[in-house]
């Protein structure tokens, strides 16, 4: 591996840390939607957030908090408008948390492996590869000024709905 190479996978690196901080940061203000959709102090809505092992169930059921009837509509435009935003970014998160990283022998180029099964109708698709270049950094920056927004979103959403902070 070059110097070249190891700079750009330690350029990366801290990419993947710092997308990382802004997603369980911004992850973590779900608590505040949970306390406020189910009017329940933060430390009960603390403890279901923590009950739920994953992103995905947790944004489900601030989802469908939000879907109830007693909710406004406004209420849960706001909220499922917010929630699709992270979902969306959910993928570029898992791209990073959910691979292995290998080296070109020849180049020392970086690239990424997904540990992930995609499931084809007739077929399994396993190990897609993609580049750590420029391209990977700049995605991540844009996801992360993102979830920055939606960081913002969700304070907007506790403020002008009385949601406990």
């Amino acid at each position: 591996m070059t110097d070249q190479s190891q700079i750009s996978f330690d350029t990366f690196l801290l990419a993947v840390g710092k997308l990382n901080y802004a997603w369980t940061n911004t992850e973590s203000l779900l608590i505040h939607l949970i306390a406020g959709l189910c009017k329940i102090d933060k430390d009960t809505a603390l403890v279901l957030f923590l009950t739920l092992n994953t992103s995905r169930a947790r944004i489900d059921l601030v989802q469908r908090l939000a879907k109830m009837d007693k909710t406004s509509p406004t209420e849960r435009k706001r909220i499922l408008e917010t929630t699709s935003q992270i979902m969306k970014l959910s993928a570029l998160r898992n791209r990073y948390n959910h691979c292995i990283y290998a080296f070109d022998p020849d180049s020392g180029n970086p690239s990424s492996i997904l540990m992930r099964i995609a499931d084809r109708k007739d077929s399994i698709k396993i190990g897609q590869v993609n580049a750590l270049d420029d391209v990977a950094i700049d995605e991540i920056e844009a996801a992360i000024a993102q979830l920055k927004d939606i960081n913002k979103s969700i304070w907007n959403i506790v403020r002008d709905f009385d949601y406990p902070s």
